[in-house]
């Protein structure tokens, strides 16, 4: 094979590299931001959490309040009841009343039944949800961490393929070259193609049966006659079998 045609074979998968490491490092940055904002959502979660069990225990205190005013209405009323100079008409318009803030003090208990049960699941989802945020916002830390040393590798990799690229290319005829990165372009970064039993592994198309012959000499660097792309014939190898774990060759 000729020295310039390994020379753009090996431009090829520099590459093909190139665009892996720019492709992994343009995609660990939508990682971590995908990760965040599945951590972001989780911390909202537990807001809400947090902001119900203080309403609920701003209903309780409420409710607590409510008792007291009524048992202090409830120990005014009896007071006035006591009074040497009330009418029985107003001695019921006193029980009546007091048997109303009893009422309500029932209500107000009841309800902070009611909010003590809720209060428990509450608490309950609050400290497991703590928990839990605790631990992702640990993994979230690593794995921002693990991308930062990815992405730092994938650029220092990326450096030393450009630094080994460019001595290619100064390696290369400039014609040769030029034809490369045109059909790079053209052909979605595929600018060389093997031949295999006369075809373009790319583009499928059998050769002429003369063209695949000058291309099996090696003599000189062809283009596919049908996308265009740099042509290379690897032959075949002349050891195919294994005899007792040794490799020999064909007659």
């Amino acid at each position: 094979m000729l020295p310039d045609l390994k020379q753009v074979i090996r431009l090829q998968d520099l590459d093909h590299r190139l665009a892996e490491l720019a492709k992994e490092i343009a995609a660990l940055p939508r990682h971590v931001a995908e990760i965040e904002k599945k951590l972001l959502s989780h911390q909202r979660k537990l807001d809400a959490d947090r902001a119900a069990l203080a309403a609920n225990q701003k209903d309780r205190k409420k409710c607590e309040g409510d008792i007291q005013v009524q048992d202090q209405k409830i120990s005014r009323l009896k007071d006035q009841m006591t009074g040497s100079k009330i009418t029985n008409e107003q001695y019921r318009a006193f029980q009546n009343e007091i048997e109303f803030c009893q009422k309500e003090i029932r209500k107000s208990e009841d309800r902070i039944l009611e909010l003590m049960s809720e209060s428990e699941l509450l608490d309950k989802n609050v400290k497991a949800a703590e928990a839990a945020l605790k631990a992702e916002k640990a993994e979230v830390d690593a794995e921002k961490a693990q991308a930062e040393q990815r992405t730092a590798a994938d650029q220092k990799a990326a450096q030393e393929v450009k630094v080994e690229r460019a001595e290619i290319v100064k390696s290369v005829p400039p014609s040769l070259y030029q034809r490369y990165e045109r059909v790079k372009v053209s052909r979605r970064g595929q600018a060389v193609a093997e031949v295999v039993e006369g075809r373009c592994t790319a583009c499928q198309i059998a050769l002429r049966l003369q063209y695949y012959q000058d291309l099996k000499r090696g003599d000189s660097i062809l283009m596919c006659e049908s996308c265009q792309r740099i042509l290379y014939y690897n032959p075949p190898e002349s050891f195919e079998e294994f005899e007792g774990g040794t490799r020999v060759a064909m007659s």
